[in-house]
């Protein structure tokens, strides 16, 4: 039987993974850490019994991804849990806009801007399976759905701030969409802002915004799960250098690594002109991350905030903005946009009886040392008042402690590298997912169609694989 080896157990290497083994191929996957899964990891990183996720939290993209519905991952332990809405943005004067998961309310919740929301949303929420083929496809590709693409891309290949100074009207409507833009690591004056903002607030009513029971381990577990199933198996604490890949000596290699790993693992296996082309390619900001162990649920001044796992911290669209313009600057933001999770309102196998965890993290400088955690709090406090005195241990990730416990996060980027016009079309090169060396491919976020738990990195990497190897 043809061997194959896969580098990384994020959620890109173990869809890669599963293709290979699907294909017939005998597949072993290595991994640096002791723990499979790469960002979608579960730890305790606060007080016993406390569970954080320590990278990803709420998945829509994994929920709504083509690969991963296909495979019956419900078998192996994978259960989701959605909240009574998907998503809270709090305002300062007391109320909150709650997105709920039918799009039917768009107008009851946004007022005049709900018909131009749901003109926005409609058709890919319609067609989900057949639009999030096309979008989570590799960048360069004839779409299978045309006409879906074209209506999507004619309204997110500008700026979120040209799209919200067009087509909103309401405050309440440009601050809620703010939050999803501020997904992108974008500038708002950015082209592609607005595609981010669109295909988070999409999901929104496609899918969802849930969270897996237990963690978002329970996504690589289920993963590994069916693997095993096919033949494969995963090996924890196995770094791969230079020398271990030339010793396993496979057939083929996906390697869900960054392309600055690649080269060093690769060695003399990759050409000049790649490696300078891979040398271009750049890393997106970083992000700073709390996680919080909680006496009792964050007290929101906006009571409806506990009806979403995801709440987005940062008032008014021009505020988010001015966030995101900061970071794109070089700079910290004194009030920076705040993206939280609260998944044990709805999870209670997160915390202890009577006890919450938060997840939350800001945007900052790739590789920023400026501690955060403040501002962070200063932003949870201004909505709700009280926040500090429910705290019973938090546990700090700077972007360089992000990295020390998945080098994959270069700087803090969680993203993959950054999601500029560049990079969407070379990623991390033209080619893509090739090397140029006919048995090693690049298989993690720093390829199409980039970051988000959805494994279809992989799935394209191994399809262009195994479609070279006939």
């Amino acid at each position: 039987m043809k061997r194959a080896c896969v580098i990384g157990s994020g959620p890109n290497g173990l869809a890669a993974a599963i293709v290979l083994a699907q294909a017939g191929l005998s597949v072993e996957v290595f991994e640096a850490q002791a723990e499979p899964g790469g960002a979608a990891r579960t730890l305790p990183l606060t007080l016993p019994g406390f569970l954080h996720d320590f990278g990803s939290a709420v998945h829509p993209l994994a929920v709504g991804s083509p690969f991963f519905s296909s495979l019956p991952l419900g078998d192996y332990g994978l259960e989701w849990i959605h909240g009574d809405a998907p998503l809270a943005h709090p305002l300062d004067d007391g109320t909150a806009v709650v997105l709920e998961r039918d799009l039917g309310d768009a107008e009851r919740v946004l007022g005049a801007d709900g018909k131009a929301w749901r003109r926005f949303m409609q058709p890919m929420v319609d067609h989900w399976r057949q639009f999030a083929e096309d979008a989570l496809a590799p960048a360069v590709h004839v779409p299978h759905h045309p006409f879906l693409m074209a209506r999507f891309g004619l309204a997110g290949i500008g700026s979120a701030q040209t799209l919200v100074r067009n087509h909103f009207s309401n405050p309440r409507t440009r601050a809620v969409f703010g939050g999803l833009a501020g997904h992108s690591f974008l500038s708002f004056d950015q082209p592609l802002s607005a595609a981010i903002g669109l295909m988070f607030g999409i999901t929104v009513h496609a899918v969802g915004w849930p969270v897996p029971r237990g963690g978002a381990r329970a996504i690589p577990h289920a993963l590994i799960g069916y693997l095993g199933t096919l033949g494969g198996m995963v090996h924890t604490s196995r770094r791969i250098d230079a020398q271990a890949l030339r010793e396993l000596n496979c057939l083929l290699t996906l390697c869900d690594v960054t392309p600055r790993q690649l080269m060093t693992i690769a060695g003399d296996r990759l050409s000049p002109g790649y490696r300078r082309s891979v040398a271009r390619f750049e890393h997106g900001p970083g992000a700073f991350k709390v996680d919080y162990a909680l006496s009792e649920p964050v007290p929101w001044r906006a009571a409806e905030c506990r009806r979403a796992i995801t709440v987005h911290l940062g008032g008014t669209f021009e505020e988010i903005a001015a966030s995101e313009q900061a970071i794109a600057q070089g700079r910290v933001a004194e009030r920076p946009f705040v993206l939280a999770a609260q998944p044990s309102l709805f999870d209670p196998a997160r915390a202890p009886k009577g006890r919450h965890v938060l997840w939350a993290y800001c945007h900052a400088p790739n590789g920023s040392a400026v501690d955060m955690t403040e501002r962070i709090e200063a932003q949870i406090e201004r909505f709700a008042p009280g926040f500090r005195d429910c705290v019973l241990a938090r546990h700090v990730s700077s972007p360089a402690v992000l990295e020390s416990m998945d080098a994959n996060l270069v700087g803090g980027d969680i993203s993959g590298g950054a999601m500029n016009m560049r990079q969407l079309l070379f990623r991390p090169t033209l080619r893509s997912y090739s090397t140029g060396a006919p048995d090693l491919y690049l298989c993690s976020a720093s390829t199409p169609p980039g970051g988000g738990v959805h494994g279809m990195c992989g799935y394209h990497a191994a399809k262009l694989a195994l479609q070279r190897m006939k």
